[in-house]
């Protein structure tokens, strides 16, 4: 499926004139740097960046972000994308868009599975460290942290769609199904695989810059996050990982077997619903074999 059209023309002399007229202080030179699911990024001078809805759907995770991840961020070890400035809708913009760090880096899916493996334990600690308990006003995300249950026709769907490809999926689903549901909601990141783990320099040495893009944050099922176990790592990083986030949280079999399960359903729609491009792809096939092997 390819990526949903931009519902507004977003230029960097439009971004250039709400920057000016909404936060002058912080106004510098403005080029393009990336276009996403529902956002499109600009690099704002040499430090920042400009956070903006392409289209309605994307209002919404990022007034989230606005409400929450500077709370989030003191949680975690590790440097996320706080907004530094609100901008409101004007010049014929519609909607809420924000001002946010630029972090120099390398993203993790673009490393090699060696220095990829260097970072599960510093991951894993970050990971662990996000998950308290999320108070009765956090987000409700409808398609991460939910009950598994929510999400069963979807990935039965995609699987039968992908024939071969998905070969060993519906047992590891099925397996995850079975699993205790957890009780509560903790915070989640939501959408934690490579692309949204930012390494610094090179990436060979696996220290983290950044956790970039909490669109989809909510409170919901911790198990959605510990899927990166499968979606970054060999068996070997994998462990490091497990090791890392069980020192800190009580975590169980249960748990884990959900997160396979999510790893499953994520690196699903990774392969069916993502943009078309050869990383989401690369993405989810990875996740999914890693996943659909045994450990």
């Amino acid at each position: 499926m390819p990526a949903p059209d931009s519902e507004v023309d977003i230029t960097a002399d439009l971004v250039a004139r709400l920057v000016g007229e909404q936060h002058p202080e912080l106004a510098g030179a403005v080029r393009f740097a990336g276009h996403g699911w529902d956002c499109d990024l600009f690099r704002l001078g040499d430090e920042r960046a400009v956070r903006l809805p392409r289209r309605h759907e994307g209002e919404l995770p990022v007034r989230n972000e606005q409400r929450w991840l500077a709370q989030l961020s003191a949680l975690v070890p590790v440097a996320t994308p706080v907004p530094i400035a609100v901008g409101m809708p004007a010049a014929g913009y519609p909607w809420a868009w924000s001002i946010i760090p630029w972090f120099d880096g390398v993203p993790a899916d673009a490393v090699g599975q060696v220095s990829r493996d260097l970072c599960a334990g510093g991951l894993g600690e970050a990971v662990a460290a996000l998950h308290v308990a999320a108070p009765d006003d956090a987000p409700i995300n409808p398609y991460r942290g939910v009950p598994l249950r929510d999400r069963d026709a979807r990935v039965r769907q995609r699987i039968a769609e992908l024939g071969a490809t998905a070969d060993g999926a519906l047992e590891v689903w099925d397996a995850a199904l079975a699993a205790r549901p957890h009780a509560g909601r903790s915070w989640t990141h939501g959408d934690l695989h490579p692309a949204n783990v930012l390494l610094r320099d090179d990436g060979s040495d696996g220290r983290i810059a950044a956790l970039i893009d909490f669109g989809d944050l909510s409170g919901g099922d911790p198990a959605v996050d510990l899927a990166a176990g499968w979606l970054f790592f060999s068996s070997v990083g994998r462990s490091r990982f497990r090791e890392a986030v069980d020192r800190a949280r009580d975590y169980d079999a249960d748990d884990w077997l959900r997160a396979r399960g999510w790893a499953i359903s994520i690196s699903l729609g990774l392969l069916t619903d993502s943009d078309g491009s050869s990383r989401m792809t690369a993405l989810g096939r990875a996740g999914l074999a890693a996943a659909i092997l045994p450990d």
